[in-house]
């Protein structure tokens, strides 16, 4: 058990968060340096508890502290960290995306089938998302990807119309903030941690130290 723990990160990140994307370019530049692959344990964050209705839908007035000096800074330090990690991406920011759904649907995904099921749909969002440009709240996106993993269609369509799930997707997100996680990616491992979209290196000293 102690081994497979040690084979273990554990990853707090949104779908919408274009950091959380970078750092799993970086992340799977580290895993393809090691011998034996690193899982994952995947833990979901909420980036748009502040400006999400009490209906679901998203206020994109509301105010969470973000101007738009902010968001172009963000988009400035994405282009370069994108350009760093060779990722591919069409999409910078992607602020009218809620990604509640998509998160519902992995952590659904998470706890009924194989890691790498799971690790194919989380994937696949990331690419939906910051590659293709496709909106990763809407419930036909989630199925197709959903399929192209092997889940099937219906349980996905159950797993969004499930209440008790939604719940607690939400008491995740309560537990990172209960942990100390205030912003992702936030990477953890025996104990230590790293936050930001930070380079393959930094991931390889968190895991290996050295």
């Amino acid at each position: 058990m102690s081994q497979q723990q040690s084979d273990r990160i554990t990853v707090y990140a949104d779908y919408v968060c274009p950091f959380c994307y970078l750092g799993r370019q970086s992340l799977e530049q580290y895993q393809d340096s090691r011998e034996e692959e690193l899982e994952i344990e995947w833990h979901p964050f909420d980036l748009r508890s502040q400006k999400r209705n009490p209906d679901g839908t998203i206020d994109h007035d509301a105010d969470d502290g973000k101007d738009e000096e902010y968001f172009e800074q963000a988009k400035q330090n994405v282009r370069q960290l994108a350009e760093k990690y060779d990722a591919e991406m069409t999409v910078e920011i992607a602020r009218d995306i809620d990604s509640l759904s998509a998160q519902v649907v992995s952590y659904y995904v998470k706890e009924h089938y194989p890691y790498e099921t799971w690790l194919d749909f989380d994937t696949s969002i990331y690419e939906a998302l910051w590659q293709d440009g496709r909106d990763i709240g809407d419930e036909d996106v989630l199925v197709e990807l959903a399929e192209d993993a092997g889940v099937d269609a219906e349980e996905v369509r159950s797993a969004l119309d499930d209440e008790n799930l939604r719940a607690e997707v939400r008491q995740k997100f309560t537990e990172a903030q209960q942990q100390g996680v205030t912003g992702v990616p936030t990477f953890a491992y025996d104990g230590y941690g790293a936050r930001g979209a930070v380079p393959p290196e930094q991931l390889r000293r968190l895991v290996e130290g050295t």
